[in-house]
């Protein structure tokens, strides 16, 4: 392997170190209780363990449609039927955790996870595609009823609302970083050191969902948004639908989430053709680390960044919109402005290495997005509607991704690729809109819209 790839990854793990080494005392401003700590690190164990099986599965699905003979045209339909799931079923599911209770959510996700494991080792497609529909289900009840648990467990049990961002920078530097990496690295192991097939990441992912399961039936409570036995499924989307047209902080924050995000997995997609248009020889899981590396960085100066009063998430985030955006502009500038390669194969070229470093740009700038967005969200989702909103959130992702999936061939890369820099662009412009009106009052709060309703339709009232 080259020593370009070698440096890269030295020089971001160096920096890493020093940000969680050097000058700790400065990032943990603040005092905490030893009760916080145990919660704390009960989550992230929790977290980790949720995404090391969820990490342990994504490099290996295409790889195993493939060895069972299906197409790409297959393929595809496979994964659009899991972000399709997401957006229907995952939706009604995950709204489902503010009524019947997040703990129970969470656990519906381990079960619904393991069983989407086990359609793995079938070669049949209607279960595989049942598998991908239990997936996709999962995928939104991990995006919101763990977050939505642990900001409500964390007010319950009186805790300081700033020490949430220690929670949360944490659980991505841990559970979307370095748990991301030693998956990758297990998974190879399992794969090709052991030999066991690639269905072996996925038995192991259902083990670390079970152990996961195990310790949330027996250290977490419970706890609910609006458990009114009057309140339907259906007055619930109209109350969160209610609550986003009400709240302009609200619906500019589902905006700036769909759009990063969206512009976030298009990137997945892209990457491998982006850095290898000539079928170049490229470690795709030693790059794998590096960006997971990437994101650690971010994650952990993000950190740095929560823990102080200025400046203001609202404000960073507008200038880590812009750089991101303007990282995804490099394979466009570099097809311009770099002379192409027409030889097959052989290592990464000039253009290559210029747009990896791009790359792990916008994985430093995903490592920051992750913990300042829950952060913002547990200051401006109503409490009583927060899995219902996270995922009315996720649909407009959802539509955007199966678009995306759909019409993958049909666009050259760099097009792919200046869409998604044009979305972050504009995923700034909203950000600094949601800057200027962050200290105003609520429009309205959560019981008034509640007691609107109510007035409106008098046959839900209880």
């Amino acid at each position: 392997m080259e020593l370009f790839y070698y440096v890269v990854f030295g020089a971001m793990a160096a920096v890493v170190a020093a940000l969680e080494l050097g000058g700790k005392s400065n990032k943990d401003r603040f005092t905490t209780s030893q009760a916080f700590n145990s919660f704390k690190n009960n989550y992230i164990l929790v977290y980790s363990l949720m995404m090391a099986g969820d990490w342990l599965q994504g490099p290996y699905v295409y790889y195993l449609y493939s060895t069972y003979g299906f197409s790409k045209g297959d393929i595809g339909q496979l994964f659009i039927a899991g972000f399709g799931s997401s957006m229907l079923f995952g939706t009604i599911v995950g709204s489902l955790a503010d009524k019947q209770g997040r703990k129970r959510a969470c656990i519906t996700y381990c079960i619904t996870y393991i069983l989407s494991c086990i359609t793995k080792h079938s070669p049949q497609y209607k279960i595989l595609m049942v598998g991908r529909i239990l997936g996709g289900i999962a995928t939104s009840l991990l995006f919101s009823a763990f977050e939505s648990w642990l900001v409500a467990e964390h007010f319950k049990r009186g805790f300081e609302s700033q020490w949430l961002s220690l929670t949360f920078s944490k659980a991505i530097f841990v559970g979307n970083g370095l748990v991301a990496i030693i998956a990758g690295l297990f998974g190879n192991f399992l794969v090709d050191s052991l030999n066991l097939g690639p269905v072996s990441p996925f038995d192991a992912a259902a083990c670390f969902l079970a152990i996961g399961m195990a310790v949330i039936l027996s250290t977490w409570s419970e706890n609910y948004g609006d458990p009114s036995e009057s309140k339907d499924l259906l007055t619930q989307f109209k109350g969160a639908a209610v609550a986003i047209a009400s709240d302009e902080k609200i619906a500019l924050l589902g905006a700036i989430q769909s759009l990063f995000e969206g512009s976030m997995y298009t990137f997945v997609f892209l990457w491998t053709p982006a850095l290898s248009p000539n079928d170049e020889d490229i470690p795709h899981g030693f790059i794998f680390a590096t960006f997971m590396l990437a994101s650690m960085l971010g994650s952990s100066f993000a950190a740095r960044l929560m823990a102080k009063n200025s400046p203001k998430v609202e404000s960073y985030m507008q200038i880590v919109f812009v750089v991101s955006s303007a990282s995804l502009l490099l394979p466009i500038l570099t097809t311009f402005l770099v002379p192409p390669s027409n030889v097959e194969g052989g290592g990464i070229s000039f253009a290559g290495s210029i747009q990896l470093l791009g790359f792990c740009t916008f994985e430093a700038c995903v490592g920051v997005f992750w913990p300042s967005i829950m952060k913002m969200r547990s200051q401006y989702i109503p409490e009583e509607a927060r899995s219902t909103i996270m995922n009315f959130f996720r649909i407009p992702l959802n539509i955007f991704v199966c678009i995306v999936l759909y019409n993958v061939n049909a666009f050259p890369i760099t097009v792919m690729f200046g869409m998604c820099s044009i979305f972050l662009f504009v995923a700034s412009i909203l950000q600094r809109r949601l800057a200027a009106i962050a200290e105003k009052p609520k429009a309205q709060d959560w019981v008034a819209m509640k007691e609107r309703d109510t007035e409106a339709d008098p046959l839900n009232a209880p």
